[in-house]
């Protein structure tokens, strides 16, 4: 399953992965701590492999960290997520022991699927999520992503869990009865195939964009290394690189520029003593800044700034999501003795609101700040209330290239999910430009200075997803609960 992550992005590999998981757990109903241990063993497989890419946090030497305490954070952190992300495979391996019945194989899957979606989609309500397995599809198989149209990431994830559903059954009745394994075979290859048929049908629908809803919009792309991002050195080549970058992008017709998360790590007041703001008085052209926000007290807001053309600030989006360790100390009381946050930055940092518009001087957009691309209902929410396209920026400094690689793919499906044209400004890359089908038009290079311009089209369309929002999760529950309930009661 983790193959299936990019950069391998070996899509198909999801779609038999979970199966030997299920035939585990049917095999052994009613021993439950063997099989939270086989569900815990799969996920620590998954996501340690996908994740692992947190390692690249160290060294952090340049934050004045140790080399060896360095280490020891980095490989608690790596442990932390994994264990994390492997409790949603094994509460759904123990959920799967004690509610199942094995003499009802079809509500058995359904359960499996509905129980999988549910913890999921409980999980991305939290601080902490990033490698649900429907984004093992992105970015390659672009016609499966089109089901997160319908109903977000759910959709998908549901449609990866009845396939291995129906595939370990096949094999659990293999040699007792070779025309139902047949049977399930042939369900599994026909969802399969019909799962892209749909994905293709949405996939093929076109776009209405029409020319006055066109926009020139300029990336800037500073490669700052972490290592010298906060120090003078640091500042001054940011100012110098963001400056003559928004300079030639104005020059060369862009209508606003983009600029990565933290791009001028200053609050607004130390911005307007830089040559960026003399730059933007001059050209006259929006910029997209990303920097930091006074809230008071000696705390502060990670936030994307928009900056008009006569250097006020139109719209500011906070970040919502924090980086954990990064940004802040979750549960603080236990493991701040003992972890420092990992910023040389002072002050507190505090998150932004849940329901924040971002108004531009083009209509309203959807902003996102690094980690958020693993949160689908960020981008769902600003879309319903008419974000007409995603401006997505990061940093992604401090990983090793796995981690840029899938950061672009999330932003992949949230651009399909909402079906809006995505900008990604990211410090060292990827940056890039993704149009409403998932299709990269443009991608950076890793660490290199790039600056690159693109035409975008703004657009209201509304996905069942935007509307509706996850229905599909708490559908597949409630039936689930009625087939379960029934049995029961017939049983009596």
């Amino acid at each position: 399953m983790a193959l299936g992550t990019a950069p391998t992005s070996a899509w198909f590999l999801a779609w038999i992965a979970i199966a030997p998981l299920w035939v585990l757990i049917v095999t052994t109903p009613k021993q439950i701590k063997t099989v939270a241990f086989y569900s815990l063993a799969w996920g620590i497989g998954y996501h340690g492999f996908a994740l692992f890419w947190i390692t690249g946090v160290h060294p952090m030497t340049w934050l004045g960290v140790p080399w060896l305490a360095s280490l020891g954070i980095a490989t608690f952190c790596l442990v932390f997520i994994t264990l994390w992300g492997a409790a949603i495979v094994t509460m759904w391996g123990i959920g799967m022991v004690t509610l199942t019945p094995l003499t009802n194989p079809p509500l058995r899957i359904l359960i499996g699927t509905a129980l999988w979606c549910g913890l999921e989609g409980l999980w991305s309500q939290g601080p902490l999520f990033w490698s649900s397995i429907s984004y093992t599809q992105s970015p390659n198989n672009l016609f499966i992503l089109h089901l997160g149209q319908l109903s977000g990431p759910s959709t998908i994830t549901a449609a990866i869990l009845i396939v291995n559903g129906c595939l370990a059954q096949a094999y659990l009745t293999w040699r007792r009865d070779r025309r139902l394994t047949a049977r399930y075979l042939s369900f599994a290859g026909s969802l399969l195939l019909g799962f892209h048929l749909i994905g293709w049908g949405l996939y093929n629908r076109p776009l209405a964009q029409l020319p006055n809803t066109a926009l020139r919009v300029g990336i800037i792309q500073g490669n700052i290394p972490n290592e010298i991002k906060l120090s003078p050195t640091g500042w001054q080549k940011a100012i110098e690189g963001y400056t003559t970058g928004y300079q030639a992008l104005a020059d060369s017709g862009a209508q606003a520029v983009l600029t990565p998360e933290g791009a001028l790590p200053f609050s607004w007041e130390e911005v307007k003593n830089t040559s960026f703001y003399a730059a933007v008085l001059e050209k006259k052209v929006v910029a997209w800044l990303g920097a930091f926000a006074d809230r008071g007290s000696n705390s502060y807001s990670n936030a994307l700034l928009t900056v008009t053309g006569s250097g006020e600030i139109l719209s500011r989006y906070d970040k919502v999501k924090l980086v954990p360790l990064g940004e802040y100390i979750p549960f603080k009381e236990v493991l701040g003795g003992l972890i420092n946050r990992l910023s040389p930055l002072q002050a507190t940092q505090i998150p932004g609101a849940e329901n924040q518009v971002f108004d531009t001087p083009f209509g309203k957009a959807i902003a996102a700040i690094c980690y958020e691309s693993a949160f689908s209902q960020i981008f769902r929410y600003q879309a319903a209330i008419g974000g007409e396209f995603i401006l997505s920026a990061s940093n992604d400094a401090h990983y090793s290239p796995t981690m840029p690689a899938q950061h672009h793919a999330l932003d992949i499906m949230r651009a399909i999910e909402t079906q809006r044209w995505t900008l990604r400004a990211v410090n060292t890359g990827y940056s890039g430009v993704i149009d409403p089908h998932g299709k990269t038009v443009w991608l950076s290079q890793l660490k290199t200075y790039q600056t690159h311009i693109a035409t975008i089209f703004r657009l209201t369309t509304q996905t069942l997803y935007v509307r509706w929002g996850d229905w599909l999760t708490p559908s597949l529950l409630i039936a689930a609960g009625v087939g379960y309930f029934s049995l029961r009661f017939r049983a009596f």
